[in-house]
């Protein structure tokens, strides 16, 4: 039997119910506030969303890219088939179909060479009036993004109690669905971590473990927008070559290079890629193997390593086969 709800109840009722399953949920309150505002103003409560009304909600808040729309619509979407499986509403309401992505453009993927390259412009990197230290910190904010595959986000808050020397160990707090998880680094990340929490204590003698890594003022963690805007202003110095049906180069190509430079080197070690996905997923703070199998865009340097392997595995029945 379905009750007559307001859908600003119904949407704190979800949201509690998803944050419940350690959901953070932020992009998307924000989108289902955007409903609860759209419906109030049609005096409407979830039950009096018809196909239509949706129709029109939709139609008011247009997105151009097809990744955004299908966002809205999938939070939608998401918060009726809730309130049918809680007995709110009897049938969920029709929706239109997604919209298909039609660009093929894919991300641009730093090699070696580069990311040393752009490790290099960050930490000269100079210095102003409310940001001291700036090239150490985008230095290491950086490399952490492409050496351990880490997101802007999870760099960027990292606190002085996150290190573990003695283990090798960083712990990440706060990431996707509010996921907690350590991961492990070599020596020369190390390094960086350690120097850079040394010129935090040096500046800071009463630092504590919940004291941000990565700050100016020594209150607030660097923004990962900031982080981003540093990124973009470096990158035309470096003049990487962004070939064609490549994008440009953002941030998050970086955690992108990590997850296709783990299956370059699994290729050449003669390890089984596919098995090892799982770790993978579980490093880099995935809910499941799908969601790492993302990032893994198929290069050259993969291909080539694939037919080498496929050629190993195939020449003696080829061999065997020959007249």
């Amino acid at each position: 039997m379905s009750e007559d709800i307001s859908v600003e109840d119904a949407v704190a009722r979800f949201l509690a119910h998803k944050r419940a399953l350690a959901r953070k949920y932020d992009s998307e309150e924000r989108e289902l506030r955007l409903l609860s505002r759209f419906a109030a103003g049609k005096n409407a409560g979830l039950g009096d969303l018809t196909p239509a009304l949706l129709q029109e909600f939709l139609g008011s808040r247009p997105r151009l890219r097809p990744r955004s729309s299908n966002h809205l619509l999938g939070v939608t979407r998401g918060l009726f088939r809730w309130a049918v499986a809680q007995e709110l509403l009897e049938s969920a309401p029709a929706l239109p179909r997604p919209r298909k992505a039609v660009s093929g453009r894919v991300p641009f993927l730093f090699t070696v060479v580069q990311a040393r390259g752009l490790l290099a412009a960050a930490s000269a990197l100079p210095d102003n009036e409310r940001a001291r230290g700036r090239g150490h910190v985008y230095q290491a904010v950086f490399a952490l993004c492409y050496g351990l595959g880490l997101r802007a986000a999870e760099a960027c808050g990292l606190r002085l109690g996150s290190i573990d020397d003695g283990r090798s160990l960083l712990t990440v707090r706060g990431g996707k669905f509010g996921k907690d998880r350590l991961v492990p680094h070599g020596p020369r990340i190390g390094a960086l971590i350690a120097a850079q929490a040394q010129r935090r204590r040096d500046s800071d003698p009463a630092a504590g473990p919940g004291s941000p890594l990565f700050t100016f003022d020594g209150r607030r963690s660097i923004h990962p927008g900031t982080a981003s805007q540093v990124f973009h202003r470096l990158v035309p110095s470096l003049g990487l070559p962004v070939p064609d049906g490549v994008s440009p180069p953002k941030l998050h190509c970086l955690r992108h290079s990590f997850a296709v430079g783990c299956l370059l080197r699994w290729y050449r070690e003669g390890a089984d890629p596919q098995s090892k996905l799982h770790q993978l997923s579980t490093f880099m703070g995935h809910v499941d193997p799908e969601s790492s199998a993302v990032y893994l865009t198929i290069t050259a340097d993969l291909l080539a390593e694939a037919n080498r392997r496929f050629e190993a595995f195939a020449g003696p029945a080829w061999l065997e086969a020959a007249p």
